[in-house]
C-alpha cells in the first residue's frame, strides 16, 4: 500500500506517453512550436510498463494514459494490453482530444481500455477552431461517436472561457446527456504556457447557468475522482472540477509519470524525481525506493492552496493536466 505523510492512500497513476500534441489549445500550449522530444529520450513502452508493474504491486488500482495527445504515439494499444494482461482488474483510462479516435477506438477497447475522457470545448466549429488553433470539429465529433460505438465509458471535458464559449454551457450539457456521456466542466487552470488574457468561469457561475434549465442536487464524489458530482431529477450525472477550491487536495490519491521518466507528486509543484536510470538499468529496488519517496513527500496542498499563486509554471502538456 502507498500512503503519503498526510495518510492519503495513493492508488491512481497518470502516465504521459508523449508531450507532443496535434492541437495548440490556447489554454495549454498556445505558442509552442510543433516539435517533439527525441524518441530516444522517451521511456519505451516496456520501460513504462516495468514501472507501472511496480506501482500495481504496491497498490495502484487505476491507470490513466495522457499526453500531450497520447493517441499520437504509435501502437498505444500495446501498452494498454501489457497492463491489462498483467492486472485485468486495474481500471485503464485515456485522456484525449479525440481527433485520432475514429481509427483507434475499437483497437484500444479490445486491448483493455475501459474509459475515455475526450476534450470538447465547443459545438461551434469556428469557436473550436479558435480554441484549438486547428479545424478539428468534425473529426473530434467522429472520435466521440467511435468511442461510444466501441462500448467505452465516455466523459466529455469542457473548459469554459469567458467571452469565448460561455454561452455554450447548456448546449454542451445537452449534447453529452444525449449521447450518454458525463460532462465535466473543468475550471481553467492559469498557467504560463497559455495565451495571455484568458479568463475562465468558476464552477459556481456554471452551476448558476445550469440551474435555470435543470433541477439537480450534489451527490458523493467518485472514488479516485477529482470531480464534484451532481445528479438531475432525471438521473443524469455531471461534474465540475475545481482546482481552486480549498478542499480540492484533501483526498488526492494521484501521482504522475512523464514520458521521460519524471515522477511527480503534485501537478502544481515543480518538484519531481526521475525513475529513468533505475528502470533502464533494471534496478527495481531503486525504482521502488523513488516511488516510496515521492509518495511520502507528496505535498498536502497545491501551490494555489498554500501560497495563493495565481499562475502555474508547470507545462500541463508534459504531465497530462
Amino acid at each position: 500500500m502507498l500512503r503519503d505523510s498526510f495518510n492519503r492512500e495513493v492508488t491512481y497513476l497518470r502516465v504521459s506517453v508523449t508531450e507532443r500534441c496535434n492541437f495548440r489549445c490556447r489554454y495549454c500550449m498556445a505558442e509552442k512550436p510543433f516539435s517533439w522530444v527525441q524518441k530516444e529520450n522517451l521511456l519505451s513502452y516496456e520501460e513504462l510498463f516495468a514501472f507501472i508493474k511496480i506501482g500495481i504491486d504496491k497498490g495502484i488500482r487505476k491507470i490513466r494514459l495522457t499526453g500531450g495527445e497520447p493517441t499520437i504515439r504509435e501502437n498505444l494499444d500495446e501498452l494498454i494490453a501489457m497492463i491489462h494482461t498483467y492486472a485485468p482488474a486495474v481500471d485503464i483510462g485515456l485522456t484525449t482530444n479525440g481527433f485520432l479516435l475514429p481509427a483507434q477506438a475499437e483497437k484500444l477497447k479490445s486491448a483493455g481500455l475501459r474509459r475515455v475522457n475526450i476534450s470538447l470545448d465547443s459545438l461551434d466549429p469556428q469557436i473550436l477552431h479558435y480554441i484549438a488553433q486547428k479545424d478539428v470539429f468534425e473529426q473530434v465529433i467522429r472520435g466521440i461517436e467511435a468511442a461510444v460505438d466501441a462500448g467505452l465509458s465516455v466523459k466529455i471535458n469542457s473548459v469554459i472561457l469567458r467571452g469565448i464559449n460561455e454561452h455554450e454551457i447548456l448546449p454542451l450539457f445537452e449534447y453529452a446527456k444525449e449521447i450518454g456521456a458525463q460532462i465535466r466542466y473543468i475550471e481553467y487552470m492559469e498557467n504560463s504556457h497559455a495565451s495571455d488574457a484568458l479568463q475562465g468561469l468558476r464552477s459556481d457561475e456554471i452551476i448558476e447557468v445550469l440551474e435555470k434549465a435543470y433541477s439537480f442536487i450534489p451527490i458523493n464524489k467518485e472514488v479516485s475522482g477529482p470531480a464534484n458530482l451532481y445528479e438531475t431529477s432525471e438521473g443524469y450525472r455531471f461534474g465540475t472540477i475545481e482546482p481552486h477550491r480549498h478542499d480540492f487536495c484533501a483526498t488526492c490519491d494521484r501521482l504522475r509519470l512523464t514520458a521521460e521518466g519524471d515522477l511527480i507528486g503534485c501537478l502544481y509543484f515543480e518538484g519531481a524525481k526521475s525513475i529513468k536510470e533505475a528502470i533502464q538499468n533494471g534496478n527495481i529496488t531503486k525504482a521502488t525506493e523513488i516511488l516510496a519517496d515521492v509518495v511520502f513527500n507528496k505535498p498536502e496542498k497545491n501551490l494555489w492552496g498554500i501560497e495563493n499563486v495565481e499562475v502555474s509554471s508547470r507545462a500541463f502538456y508534459r504531465t497530462g493536466g
